[in-house]
C-alpha cells in the first residue's frame, strides 16, 4: 500500500444496533483532504447532493456561523470536542477518469473496459486507511466546523495542531444516513426543528429507496432466506465467513429494478401522500418493464412479491450450487456469495424473469430452479481465477450464465 495515497489513522470500533462504525482521530488537514460535497457548495446552500436530494430537503447554512468558527479556531483555547461524522463508500467507480456518482448496471456492463474501481477505505491491523482524495468522505454532521477551517486558511490564518474526533461509517445506505442525521440534530436548538420532524416524517412515505432498504433487511433477517445473516449491515461484517454482501450493493440492485429516477419517484410519492396528488402511473412500455421488472409491483405497493421473487431466486441458486454458496468444503477465493456473484446473479434473475415472460407477478423457486438446471458451471469455477473482483468479473459471469442458458435450452 502506498502510504502517500492513504490517510492512516488508528480507530476504536463501536458496535450499536444500527451496525459497526469507527471513531478516529484526524488532523484538520486530513479532514479537509477527504471531505466533500455538502460543504464544497455550501455558499449556495447546494441541494445537489445525493443525501439532500433523497430526503427532499435543502439544508440552509449560516454564513455568520462559518465566519464565527473561522475566527474562533485561532483562539488559544479553541476546542470542538464533539464528533465530525463522515460516510465513506468502500469503493468508487471511475469512467474515463471521471467519478461515477449515478449509474446503473447496464451502463457498467456497456462500458466495463473503460471503468476503473478504486478502494476508498481499508481496515487492517487496528488501522483505518482512507484514500487521500476529494469526494471520498461525505459529511453527515460538521459542515460548519470544517468550512470554518477552510475559511480561516483561505483568509491567511495559521492553524497548527488541531485534531478532530471523527466518526466514520462505511457503506451506509441512505435510509440509515437520514436516521443518523435526524438523531444528531433533533435536540440541537441551532437546527430548525421543522427540518428534523420532516426527516422523521419522510419515513412514512413510500420510495424506491425505502422499499429496497426494507427488503434487504428482511432478506437478512428471515431464516427462510438464502441470504439469512449474509448481509454486511453498513458494509462491515461481524462474521466475515457469514456476512459476504454489502447492504448497499443489494439495495442499489433493487432500486435499479424499480426506478430509472428514484429521486423523482420519491418526491412524487411524497407529494401524493401530503397533497393527495396523482403519484406514479403504471409503466406500459414493455422494453422499460424488461429493464425495471419491479416497477409496476412497486407502484401497486406489492413489495411482498418483489421480496418473494428475489428470495425465490437466491434460494434456487443456493440449492443449485450448494457447495459454493455455503463454501463447504472450502473453495479458495470463492466469489458466488460475494458482490461479484451476487450482482451477476441478480442480473441473471432479471434475464430469467423476462425469459419466462413474467410481468408484474411472482416467479416461484421451482420455476427458477428449472431454468438453473440448464447451467453447467461447476461450483469450483466460481472463483477469482475465472471471475475477477469488480465489474469485469460480474459482467463475465453474467455473460457465461446467459450463454449457457441459451445454448442448453436449445439443446434441451
Amino acid at each position: 500500500m502506498n502510504n502517500s495515497e492513504y490517510i492512516e489513522v488508528p480507530f476504536i470500533k463501536i458496535q450499536q444496533p444500527i451496525g459497526t462504525f469507527y471513531v478516529c482521530k484526524m488532523s484538520w488537514q486530513q479532514l479537509i483532504d477527504i471531505s466533500y460535497a455538502d460543504i464544497r457548495d455550501i455558499d449556495e446552500s447546494s441541494k445537489n447532493s445525493e443525501f439532500d436530494d433523497y430526503l427532499g430537503i435543502q439544508r440552509k447554512v449560516s454564513k455568520g456561523r462559518i465566519k464565527e468558527i473561522s475566527s474562533y479556531v485561532t483562539n488559544l483555547d479553541a476546542t470542538f470536542p464533539t464528533s465530525i461524522i463522515l460516510h465513506i463508500r468502500s469503493t468508487s467507480l471511475f469512467h474515463k477518469g471521471e467519478l461515477l456518482e449515478n449509474y446503473d448496471d447496464q451502463f457498467i456492463q456497456d462500458n466495463e473496459s473503460e471503468i476503473e474501481e478504486m478502494t476508498n477505505v481499508k481496515i487492517e491491523d487496528n488501522k483505518i486507511y482512507i484514500r487521500r482524495s476529494e469526494q471520498i468522505a461525505k459529511i453527515l454532521d460538521g459542515q460548519h466546523r470544517i468550512e470554518g477551517f477552510r475559511n480561516a486558511i483561505d483568509n491567511g490564518e495559521t492553524i497548527e495542531d488541531f485534531d478532530f474526533n471523527v466518526t466514520v461509517f462505511v457503506d451506509l445506505d441512505l435510509d440509515d444516513q437520514a436516521q443518523i442525521f435526524s438523531v444528531i440534530n433533533k435536540a440541537q436548538t441551532k437546527v430548525n426543528k421543522s427540518l428534523v420532524y420532516d426527516l422523521y416524517e419522510y419515513a412514512k412515505h413510500r420510495s424506491p429507496q425505502k422499499t429496497a432498504h426494507d427488503i434487504v433487511r428482511v432478506l437478512n433477517k428471515s431464516e427462510k432466506s438464502a441470504l439469512y445473516k449474509s448481509v454486511k449491515i453498513l458494509g462491515t461484517a461481524k462474521d466475515k465467513e457469514l456476512e459476504t454482501i454489502a447492504q448497499a450493493t443489494l439495495a442499489e440492485l433493487i432500486i435499479d429494478s424499480i426506478s430509472k429516477q428514484p429521486m423523482v419517484d420519491r418526491n412524487l410519492l411524497r407529494k401524493k401522500s401530503i397533497f393527495n396528488s396523482s403519484g406514479l402511473k403504471k409503466e406500459t412500455d414493455r422494453k422499460e418493464l424488461e429493464r425495471r421488472i419491479f416497477r409496476n409491483l412497486f407502484i401497486e405497493e406489492d413489495d411482498d412479491t418483489i421480496y418473494f421473487i428475489i428470495n425465490n431466486f437466491y434460494n434456487a441458486v443456493s440449492r443449485k450450487w450448494s457447495r459454493a454458496w455455503k463454501n463447504y468444503p472450502i473453495i479458495e477465493k470463492n466469489i458466488l456469495k460475494k458482490s461479484t456473484g451476487i450482482v451477476a446473479l441478480f442480473r441473471f434473475m432479471r434475464y430469467l424473469y423476462n425469459y419466462k415472460n413474467k410481468v408484474d407477478e411472482n416467479m416461484s423457486e421451482s420455476e427458477f430452479s428449472e431454468q438453473l438446471e440448464l447451467i453447467d458451471i461447476p461450483d469450483t469455477q466460481f472463483t477469482t481465477e475465472f471471475y475477477k473482483p469488480g465489474s469485469s468479473g460480474q459482467s463475465q459471469l453474467f455473460k457465461d450464465l446467459v450463454y449457457q442458458h441459451k445454448e442448453n435450452y436449445m439443446l434441451d
